[in-house]
């Protein structure tokens, strides 16, 4: 397959959401320009079932490259999954079962087809690292270990913190990035793409690859979607827009999003050019209007214009026109009790949320509010909980 060399795509590319490449921007731009067909991956650890737009943004990423005829590996990090990225956890994190990292994964291709294209001459490959990372020895693992020192791991941020708050670094956690940067070995890749957060990690596949192979491996990070607190958009935070989330959940979750985050959010997750989204934020004085044409535009680059329209039209009727959506979940609970209905129709996610959101007067029952928590519900009720969650007893 022929390579693309435009001088406007490959800027864009270099340029759009990007924070930081390696060893430098030229580096790359000159491997672009040659002409020559490189290959780059992602790696996507299944510590969850579902991936999510902090994925979605690399996934815009290596979509320019493949446009450009290059070859993208998507890599699925079944065994780095179970031992879990250290990457700003001021605590270990939970290590998962095979059993469990492959049942998160099972859906993760067709989660990214809306982004990345799996058919035709220069599809993208799914490779799993458990492949090498799997069958290494012991002394594989002491000779990798080699190539670093105790004093680089511990410049990293989450180490430090953990060490000031005499939290627990337990040795495995060391051995992450070595097993990240490893994958960039045994696929012979030419670069990574990776959020921010990753730079370390894909840094120490530049280490390898200089030892092992004397190759240079650029790196390119993308810029993070932060909330208004300064947190990363994802699994652990609980503020995560994920790919396999609803439409109209999908657009309720972007609507929910600061007035700071709307600039970021067009560049990072949707595919507006960038002069036409200057225009539109020059443009539309009402942050709300122009957080509507956000929202538009990320269900439909994540999930299809066709649902990102209904999406709209169910928020603008739901939320605009304060009516209930034509569709509501139905529910047979187990004990008639409104705190039951809440926490099995997942409205809350316990029941001492359920008893918060009673107290503070956020929940109805066929548009009553609800003052007491022993309040009983029966057949035929919708509850409703502020403006977006609906559930009607059968």
């Amino acid at each position: 397959m022929s390579v693309n060399t435009g001088a406007q795509k490959i800027e864009e590319l270099l340029s759009r959401g990007v924070e930081n490449i390696y060893p430098k921007k030229e580096f790359l731009e000159s491997r672009l320009k040659s002409g020559e067909q490189l290959t780059l991956y992602t790696g996507y650890d299944p510590t969850a079932p579902s991936l999510h737009i902090g994925h979605g943004i690399t996934m815009l990423k290596l979509r320019q490259f493949q446009d450009l005829g290059h070859k993208i590996i998507m890599l699925i990090g079944d065994f780095t999954g179970m031992i879990g990225d250290p990457t700003d956890k001021t605590s270990a994190r939970q290590k998962l079962t095979r059993k469990q990292v492959l049942e998160n994964c099972k859906n993760y291709k067709k989660q990214a087809e809306a982004i990345l294209n799996f058919k035709g001459s220069n599809k993208v490959e799914v490779k799993f690292n458990s492949k090498w990372l799997g069958k290494m020895s012991f002394e594989d693992v002491v000779e990798l270990s080699s190539h670093f020192t105790v004093q680089r791991m511990l410049e990293r941020d989450m180490f430090e913190n953990r060490m000031k708050e005499e939290k627990p670094i337990y040795l495995h956690e060391f051995l992450y990035p070595l097993m990240q940067g490893y994958d960039s070995v045994a696929m012979d890749v030419d670069g990574e793409v990776g959020g921010n957060d990753q730079t370390f990690n894909m840094l120490a596949g530049r280490t390898l690859m200089k030892g092992l192979k004397n190759k240079e491996k650029f790196v390119l990070t993308t810029k993070l979607l932060v909330d208004a607190s300064g947190k990363k958009m994802g699994k652990t935070e609980g503020n995560m827009v994920s790919l396999s989330d609803k439409p109209e959940d999908m657009f309720g979750k972007v609507m929910s999003w600061t007035d700071e985050m709307m600039s970021k959010g067009f560049e990072l997750c949707t595919t507006l050019p960038m002069d036409e989204v200057k225009k539109l934020e020059s443009s539309t004085p009402n942050p709300r209007d122009l957080k509507l044409k956000l929202a538009f535009e990320i269900v439909k680059t994540f999930l299809g214009e066709k649902f990102a329209k209904s999406a709209q039209e169910n928020f603008h009727r739901v939320f605009q026109e304060r009516s209930k959506p034509q569709e509501i979940p139905e529910l047979k609970p187990s004990v008639n009790d409104i705190i039951t209905v809440l926490v099995e129709s997942q409205i809350c996610k316990s029941k001492s949320e359920a008893r918060q959101v009673i107290a503070q007067g956020g929940v109805k029952i066929n548009d009553k509010k609800v003052e007491a928590i022993d309040v009983q519900v029966k057949a035929g009720d919708v509850v409703q909980k502020g403006s977006r969650f609906f559930v009607k007893i059968v």
